[in-house]
């Protein structure tokens, strides 16, 4: 009886060491989360201050993304002998180094420059957080373990994206940059009181397993699916401040409460989306997709109205990172299925490829504002996300196939 007792007593204390270090992984995912997107609340501010057009502000986003992208799976594996929770720490310390640069600059190009460098920590953040977080719960429960870590940055677009940027329109957005520099020091600080020390140790990817990884049909095809349909969201996302303005209407003191609900939306879409994803990850994915991109295409003739158009940017933000433990997870499961000593690189390749989406999309925002206008980057997003959409039916019927 005794033996039962002290058995029930360390599952549960491991549950609480779990939970607080899963708490831990969120705080830091929330100050990244906010540094990533309240730029999209304050890019007409930035552009107007520095004398840049929308579009090259928009460069702030994508080269941010591009900084994940590269940093990602490289820092990745040149890291992979680092302690988990020290490399924790230093990823925090670059985060706050980054930003206070950001806060700093004093021109266009030493803020770009700013972003990029701060990119570095996002991407190696993610990748290792998603295993860590993957191995402190049992088997069946890791893609709600992976959501309550990104929770943090869903967080951030429900409270951190639509403060920093009442802030940066109050104060300037110098003081944005300033508040998110503090975020990443209470992350580091409960970083290092919260998460243990004993975590699983990653195995060194070799030079062969990471070639593996990229020649990994599988793989490959999971990375696709990140990029078009978590980037498709972005073609829209990252002009929604000047959408809201200039098509809907909206005073730019109200755009900081839209991101609000914006962001209300995307928590509730995360939690669901992990606990609809912990059995059946791609077919969850293939209708998360699915309605992602029926919605999109509905926000183009619903953007000029304002009741309506603000219901459709609600849905917008359930969907958008509806996908993300979904997509983390699948890329885990087939990592350890295909390559199982890269695990963390192959992480690590597909926050380059959410990445890799936001830079494309945001990219592809930018040409469509400047060619047909503003009000056809929903659409076109939902194509993108359609597309998605298709090659969850091929991975799907690939991996039946394999068995």
């Amino acid at each position: 009886m005794s033996t039962i007792t002290s058995n029930v007593k360390q599952q549960a204390t491991g549950a609480k060491n779990s939970t607080l270090a899963l708490l831990a992984l969120a705080i830091s995912a929330f100050g990244i989360g906010t540094t990533e997107f309240v730029i999209v609340g304050l890019l007409s501010t930035v552009a107007q201050d520095l004398k840049v057009t929308i579009t090259l502000a928009g460069l702030l986003i994508s080269g941010y993304a591009l900084g994940v992208a590269i940093g990602a799976p490289i820092i990745t594996a040149i890291t992979s002998r680092i302690p988990r929770k020290t490399l924790l720490m230093l990823l925090m310390i670059v985060f706050v180094v980054g930003n206070s640069a950001a806060a700093l600059s004093s021109s266009f190009a030493i803020l770009i420059i700013a972003r990029f460098f701060t990119a570095f920590s996002h991407g190696v953040f993610f990748s290792i957080g998603s295993t860590i977080a993957a191995d402190l719960v049992p088997e069946n429960k890791r893609a709600s373990a992976i959501a309550t870590m990104f929770t943090g940055l869903t967080v951030a677009t429900v409270t951190g994206v639509p403060l920093g940027t009442f802030i940066g329109q109050m104060f300037g957005w110098r003081a944005t940059f300033w508040g998110v520099a503090i975020l990443g020091v209470i992350a580091l600080i409960s970083t290092a009181i919260l998460v243990p020390s004993n975590l699983k140790k990653a195995k060194p990817a070799s030079i062969k397993d990471q070639v593996k990884i990229i020649t990994n049909l599988p793989l490959l095809l999971v990375f696709a699916i990140t990029a078009l349909g978590y980037g498709g969201t972005f073609v829209t996302f990252t002009f929604l401040g000047p959408i809201l303005e200039e098509i809907t209407g909206y005073q730019a003191s109200a755009v900081s409460l839209i991101l609000l609900v914006y962001g209300i939306a995307v928590a509730i879409g995360n939690t669901v989306g992990g606990k609809a994803a912990d059995k059946n990850p791609i077919k969850a994915l293939r209708w998360m997709f699915i309605i992602q991109a029926i919605i999109l295409i509905i926000f183009t003739f619903t953007a000029p109205f304002k009741w309506v158009g603000t219901l459709t940017i609600m849905l917008m933000g359930l969907l958008a990172f509806m996908n993300v433990p979904g997509l983390q997870v699948y890329v885990v499961q087939l990592a350890e299925k295909y390559v199982p000593s890269a695990v963390d690189v192959a992480s690590a390749m597909n926050i380059a490829a959410f990445n890799l989406g936001i830079a494309i999309g945001a990219f592809v925002g930018g040409i469509i504002v400047d060619t047909i206008g503003l009000i056809h980057t929903p659409w076109v997003g939902g194509v993108m996300v359609l597309g998605a959409a298709l090659l969850t039916v091929i991975s799907s019927k690939l991996e039946k196939a394999r068995r």
